[in-house]
């Protein structure tokens, strides 16, 4: 499919308009006087970074606090003007059911917090990367909140960022074209952690399901370990619809600091994400090389959050956006941005590139049969900083840089 400048101009009206009602059912912020009550579970780093969000949010209240860490625990309580502390989910839930909970915890802890939650009767739950090591874990996790009808949110992911999202959005309508391939460049270093950013972009940029893996990895020691640190893959993707996926171990020379990410490009046009607002390139110039366009995405309607949070990175507005759709999902059964099933998904083609390579780049299917299956992430989120030696102090925990 051809397309050219003037019908790129002329379907981005049609795509924003179609998008109107996306945009203001996740990013309005106009908001009901009801409150949603708030707990966190793992209050550590990334946990105060939650904890920041839903305190400044107008819709949400931040009424509990489950850590683990004595001193932190009053520490951050203090911080956020939370009396109820607890250790642990369970203490937590014995006394408080908030409505929604958030389960920043190591991913070691997470099953548990999780299905607690929704044992317990929370309207929803969220975790964050990477949701197990497990694959059964992560089923667990996923059924239970589809038994009890309770919204499971994924996290801190760029999926949930609303340029991705709306980049997305304009793939699906046909906007730049029918896809002629798809790749993901530089996955390796952590496959199911970090790596799970690649892979959910990549299922939701090619409205797809990974189908069949074939993989090849490396080095060979990181091959032989239990857990994905220091682990680079080489794939070929077969996906459930459009073409196949190819996957690049190491970062290609695209001349930026930062180039991993996912590239998707048919005959015109190519989008390409790299960690921050997708990339979109529209024709070519006399030297046929392809012309970056700017791609004119949607003002972040809550851009305000962002700034009096001193802690955020400016260019994190998936943080916000994620928890944004977490609610308005609880709140009127909207599509979630990122989902645990989400994060599930993306565990799964973690593990069956790992088998692959290791099975001398055999072709594995998905859904792979044996649930058992296991791939721990580096021992710092599987475990948590205080006890792989990077610890939070005090004073940071406080309200310092974090």
């Amino acid at each position: 499919m051809n397309v050219n400048r003037r019908k790129f101009l002329t379907q981005s009206v049609t795509i924003s308009a179609g998008l109107a009602s996306l945009s203001t059912q996740h990013l309005s912020q106009e908001r009901s006087s009801t409150k949603y009550r708030v707990g966190i579970v793992g209050c550590g780093r990334m946990g105060q970074h939650f904890a920041d969000v839903y305190q400044a949010l107008p819709d949400t209240e931040l009424v509990a606090i489950a850590e683990w860490n004595s001193e932190r625990r009053k520490v951050v309580g203090k911080r956020y003007g939370v009396k109820a502390l607890y250790k642990d989910v369970n203490a937590m839930l014995k006394e408080v059911v908030p409505d929604l909970v958030a389960v920043i915890t190591p991913s070691k802890f997470m099953k548990e917090a999780v299905i607690a939650s929704a044992e317990a009767g929370v309207k929803g739950v969220s975790t964050d990367k990477p949701i197990a090591a497990t694959l059964a874990d992560a089923d667990a996790m996923v059924a239970i909140c589809e038994k009890r009808g309770v919204v499971f949110s994924g996290g801190n992911l760029q999926r949930a960022m609303p340029e991705v999202q709306e980049a997305a959005e304009r793939l699906k309508s046909g906007q730049y074209g029918s896809p002629e391939g798809i790749a993901i460049h530089g996955f390796g270093g952590e496959i199911s952690g970090g790596g799970c950013q690649h892979l959910s972009v990549l299922r939701l940029f090619s409205g797809s399901e990974v189908e069949e893996v074939l993989a090849w990895a490396g080095p060979p020691e990181a091959l032989k370990k239990n857990d994905d640190k220091g682990l680079n893959v080489n794939a070929l993707f077969n996906l459930s619809r459009g073409p196949d996926c190819q996957v690049f171990g190491l970062t290609q020379p695209y001349g930026q600091k930062q180039p991993s990410g996912v590239d998707v490009w048919s005959k015109d046009a190519l989008v390409r994400w790299r960690w921050k607002s997708p990339e979109i390139y529209l024709g070519f110039n006399a030297s046929g090389e392809r012309k970056q366009i700017n791609p004119s995405y949607r003002p972040f309607a809550w851009r305000s959050i962002i700034d009096e949070i001193p802690s955020l990175r400016k260019t994190n507005n998936y943080l916000v956006s994620s928890i944004r759709s977490f609610i308005d999902a609880v709140k009127t059964k909207s599509e979630l941005w990122i989902s645990g099933h989400d994060l599930r998904q993306a565990l799964e083609i973690a593990i069956a590139c790992k088998l692959s390579a290791q099975l001398g780049n055999r072709s594995i299917k998905l859904p792979l049969e044996d649930r058992s299956l296991t791939l721990y992430p580096r021992p710092y989120r599987w475990l948590g900083g205080d006890e792989t030696d990077r610890p939070q102090s005090l004073e940071d925990a406080k309200g310092g840089e974090i």
